[in-house]
């Protein structure tokens, strides 16, 4: 088990079968319109769900602009280098169903561009639900992000509020390593360590957040391409029901009476039993905030000191 960012799953709906080829991909001299077009017919027809942006972010990918710098020229001439790129990059959306992110190498996260591949998973909109939590903390306070992956959840709230003191831990050294690195591009400061939950790591945050794998192996069989086929499978699966991660870390931090406020990441229907084991942790005022979709998402625990 990693404790790689983990992600919403039931709410993808069942896998599409990939098509064989990717039809009407863009042709040699194509302006910005009609490569679009060309985009959009090949990965709709590849079951994606949102083909149109996908197109977009693919083709500003391959010109090095914006999404809006495509609508404002759509009769823009695409060099032919760029129509290769765009090619090859709508065949392994399209036909492999690879992620945007991990083809572009690249994806937003709050006020952030991060560096994303293989190594972690492609940060979810829903988590930064976990960012909010944090920015609540009072000033100079200590948070321990488990299962940082690539660094999202720590970078963002060390971005927002430099005050803290950010430390992001992961299982993965892949994944710590991508860390690092969007740390250092980015210039913020986070400390990372290695580590299997809290082993080892000591006592001294005043929270925790942790975003683990929560997917139930029964829902294998469920999930979208995009994600069974590419993203870290150790970062997702947790046991028959999906829970085991976060049973362990709330073993672990139920020894650790400085930690104030626990943040953990669930997924939907999951909120509460989580909630009755974050009770049983120690943490008495307990609480799910929801995401956008409506879906308790994050299940808050805190508790007074002594």
């Amino acid at each position: 088990m990693t404790g790689t960012l983990a992600t919403t799953v039931r709410e993808h709906g069942p896998s599409v079968p990939a098509p064989a080829s990717a039809r009407g991909t863009p042709r040699a001299h194509s302006s910005v319109r009609e490569a679009l077009d060309g985009a959009i017919t090949a990965i709709a027809a590849g079951g994606c769900a949102t083909p149109r942006l996908d197109a977009e972010l693919l083709l500003a990918g391959a010109l090095g602009c914006s999404r809006e710098r495509l609508l404002l020229e759509p009769e823009r001439a695409v060099p032919a280098g760029a129509v290769r790129a765009v090619r090859e990059a709508v065949r392994r959306r399209a036909a492999e169903r690879e992620p945007v992110a991990y083809i572009l190498g690249r994806c937003h996260f709050r006020r952030l561009q991060l560096a994303i591949d293989r190594r972690a998973l492609v940060p979810r909109p829903e988590t930064e639900l976990l960012v909010e939590v944090g920015l609540t903390l009072p000033a100079g306070a200590s948070v321990l992000d488990v299962g940082t992956g690539s660094g999202a959840v720590a970078l963002a709230l060390k971005d927002e509020r430099p005050d803290l003191i950010v430390t992001g831990s992961d299982l993965s050294d892949p994944a710590l390593e991508l860390a690092r690195a969007n740390a250092r591009r980015l210039g913020l400061e986070v400390g990372w360590r290695h580590a299997d939950l809290l082993a080892g790591v000591p006592d001294c945050f005043d929270a925790v957040l942790a975003n683990l794998p929560y997917v139930a192996e029964s829902e294998r069989g469920a999930l979208a391409p995009e994600i069974v086929r590419h993203e870290p499978p150790q970062a997702l699966f947790a046991g028959a029901d999906g829970l085991d991660a976060i049973r362990m870390l709330l073993a672990g931090v139920s020894e650790r009476r400085r930690v104030r406020l626990l943040a953990l990441e669930v997924g939907a229907g999951q909120a509460p039993v989580v909630a009755r084991l974050t009770r049983r942790a120690g943490f008495r005022a307990v609480a799910a905030e929801r995401d956008l979709a409506g879906i308790e998402r994050v299940v808050l625990g805190r508790r007074r000191r002594r």
